[in-house]
């Protein structure tokens, strides 16, 4: 490799190394208003919500209990599959994007679990509240809000890990030992 190569090479880890610093860091950004407010919606949140009803459907043929409960697993799921798939890449910081996907659902589902007694958020088609429905099945309908609270907190977590992973990734060009090529 010529020395020319070898600075252009060198320059391209680092300019991709603090594009990716410059994502975690609008991303823990954007977030700090939706932590402090997941109730007041974002741009996330009708992405969000197809793929929550898409839940259901998926999870219809498995019985109500599986089918209230497929909102929420799918809003879960799918984002895991990316952070399991950039994970399985070795690209770690990638990996990261999805993570703080998945703490900032949990921010809306938080909003969804407290909102179970007082079912005043307006649901898609009408039906039935899935955490009211949840809950009362197993009797912690009086438990909404700390259950709320700690899916809140689950979700900063998560916030919290994938910003951390990704400033460390993005400084170590988020990239783990490629030499099996996959």
């Amino acid at each position: 490799m010529t020395g020319a190569t070898l600075e252009t090479t060198t320059e391209t880890k680092k300019a991709v190394s603090y594009a990716r610093l410059a994502l975690t860091i609008a991303l823990a950004l954007y977030a700090i208003p939706l932590m402090r407010h997941p109730e007041a919606g974002s741009f996330l949140d009708g992405i969000d919500l197809a793929i929550h009803e898409t839940g259901h459907l998926v999870f219809g043929a498995f019985g109500e209990v599986i089918m209230f409960a497929g909102g929420t697993l799918f809003q879960l799921i799918v984002p895991a599959t990316f952070v399991v798939y950039f994970a399985w890449r070795g690209d770690r910081h990638a990996a990261t994007v999805p993570l703080w996907w998945i703490g900032q659902n949990f921010w809306n589902i938080s909003v969804y679990v407290r909102d179970a007694r007082a079912q005043e958020l307006p649901l898609v088609g009408g039906g039935e509240h899935d955490w009211a429905f949840l809950l009362g099945r197993f009797g912690l309908l009086a438990h909404d809000q700390g259950i709320g609270r700690g899916a809140h907190a689950l979700g900063t977590m998560l916030w919290l890990l994938a910003v951390l992973g990704g400033v460390l990734f993005a400084l170590n060009n988020g990239q783990a030992d490629r030499s099996d090529n996959r």
